[in-house]
């Protein structure tokens, strides 16, 4: 009897420390930001693309107009218990480069200079939807003529 008493306890105790264990915020970062030492390397007007690779890494992201930037970003993400993850924290370098490559400007935003931008995801409809695939298979049957086979 004192066995099973004494299994209850532990049992209890057990559950009680994973409860208060799942109650816990649990932090993840995302992302990579370089160190400021190897940022202070890098020198305007002086420093091109593969220079700028080579000192701090490739970048997350590269802006999609003319090659206009590179992007490195680093999120902190909060995860407590059933509730959905929050970003806390977001730094994001920004260096932008002239039509030769060679580099213009380096700036750093934070989750302060921003705002939050809901992503969607649309999904374009054709008109191929609507068509069953018996008659995509057979659509062009009519279509084939027999002179247009033999090249006559």
């Amino acid at each position: 009897m004192r066995s099973m008493v004494g299994f209850a306890k532990v049992t209890v105790a057990a559950c009680v420390l994973a409860t208060l264990g799942a109650c816990t915020a649990q932090y993840r970062t995302h992302g990579y930001m370089p160190p400021e030492d190897e940022l202070s390397m890098i020198v305007p007007g002086v420093d091109t693309r593969a220079s700028v690779e080579d000192l701090i890494g490739v970048p997350n992201a590269a802006g999609v107009l003319n090659d206009s930037g590179y992007y490195y970003i680093e999120t902190d993400v909060r995860q407590f218990a059933w509730q959905a993850p929050e970003i806390v924290d977001r730094q994001i370098l920004a260096i932008t480069f002239d039509q030769a490559g060679v580099v213009e400007n380096l700036t750093t935003y934070g989750l302060e200079d921003g705002q939050v931008v809901p992503l969607t995801r649309r999904v374009t409809r054709t008109s191929d939807g609507d068509i069953g695939f018996i008659k995509k298979l057979f659509g062009n049957i009519g279509g084939l003529n027999a002179a247009d086979l033999l090249g006559n």
